[in-house]
């Protein structure tokens, strides 16, 4: 029985960000308060607060969520053959997970200045690096280097600028990933043509 109460206390905890995120959405991470997040919730203060204190605690949480998944894709492609599969599995898993982030990215690009003082953005670069030394090879012309950092700003930018131009989601993730993964094999088989 004990498994199950701490399920449902999970999802609680999941039903708070939630909700946090669509309030911070809405009228702005500044203007949210706890007491408004509890309310939508339908929960006490005192219930919300037994799993966050602060809203900045939300946040935080938040971003370790869905950045955990980054982190472990980062962690196995550092245990793989710097192969040309690996790099391609790499992006296609990268950009399952910045679909599961897209909520925390929107609320980056609209809160800037609480993400500079959270310090969230840097550890954002900080994977970014880390992702580019997976795909990237440091000896490779510069031109394939080009092409390697370029396939990870297409995805990146592919959750913003493509939110104006007609189409289903899932095709324009499909079509961000594929110029990703050609960036990336043309970038791999560059060198060793010649």
């Amino acid at each position: 029985m004990g498994g199950n109460r701490q399920r449902r206390r999970g999802d609680t905890r999941q039903r708070i960000q939630d909700v946090a995120v669509e309030l911070f959405a809405e009228q702005g991470y500044e203007k949210t308060s706890l007491r408004e997040i509890a309310e939508r919730l339908d929960v006490t203060k005192a219930a919300l607060y037994y799993h966050f204190k602060t809203k900045e605690d939300i946040l935080i949480s938040l971003f370790e969520d869905l950045t955990r998944p980054m982190d472990e894709l980062i962690e196995w492609g550092k245990g793989q053959p710097r192969s040309l599969d690996t790099k391609q599995e790499l992006l296609r898993r990268y950009s399952q997970a910045l679909t599961d982030a897209a909520p925390l990215f929107r609320f980056m690009q609209e809160n800037q200045a609480t993400v500079r003082e959270l310090s969230i953005g840097e550890s954002f670069k900080d994977r970014m690096v880390k992702m580019l030394d997976i795909i990237r090879e440091p000896e490779a012309p510069l031109t394939d280097q080009v092409r390697c950092v370029s396939a990870l700003f297409t995805m990146h930018a592919g959750m913003f600028a493509l939110k104006d131009i007609e189409g289903d989601p899932e095709d324009k993730r499909k079509a961000v990933l594929e110029v990703a993964v050609e960036l990336v094999t043309r970038a791999h088989s560059g060198p060793h043509e010649s």
